[in-house]
C-alpha cells in the first residue's frame, strides 16, 4: 500500500530531470559509494546484471557515468562523470524536498526507529 504511490510520486519528480528510478538508483549508489562493478551495482539493486548493463549503458550515452581503468581488463568499473556528479546534485535537491514531504509529521526519533525496523524487515527476508 505504500510502494506504489511512493514510486509513482518519486518517478514524477524524477522526470523533471529525464530521468528513471533505475538511474537514479545507479547515479545514487555511485555518488555514494564511489567507482563500482556492473556486479556491484545489480547486487545493490537486486537484479540482474543485465539489466544494469542496459541501465548504465543509457547513462553512459547521456555522459552521466564513465569508465574506471580497473586491475583486470575484464573487470568493467564505471563512475560518474562531471556532468553526472552535477546532475546527481540537481537531482538531490528535489529528492531531498520529496523526502521532506512525505516524512511531515514524523519526528527523527521515529523515522530512525522506522528505519531499524525497515532493516530487521529486510534481514528476515533475505535470510
Amino acid at each position: 500500500m505504500l510502494y506504489r504511490p511512493f514510486e509513482n510520486r518519486l518517478n514524477v519528480h524524477l522526470a523533471e530531470h529525464q530521468l528513471y528510478r533505475a538511474q537514479w538508483t545507479i547515479l545514487y549508489y555511485l555518488a555514494n559509494k564511489g567507482p563500482a562493478t556492473l556486479v556491484e551495482v545489480s547486487q545493490y539493486m537486486g537484479v540482474e546484471k543485465p539489466t544494469v548493463t542496459r541501465t548504465m549503458s543509457r547513462l553512459e550515452e547521456l555522459g552521466y557515468v564513465e569508465h574506471v581503468p580497473g586491475k583486470d581488463k575484464r573487470e568493467k568499473r564505471m563512475q560518474l562523470s562531471v556532468v553526472g556528479k552535477q546532475v546527481y546534485t540537481d537531482v538531490r535537491v528535489t529528492i531531498d524536498q520529496f523526502e521532506q514531504e512525505i516524512l511531515e509529521g514524523i519526528t527523527e526519533q521515529e523515522q530512525i526507529e522506522m528505519i531499524r525496523i525497515m532493516e530487521n524487515i529486510r534481514n528476515n527476508i533475505t535470510k
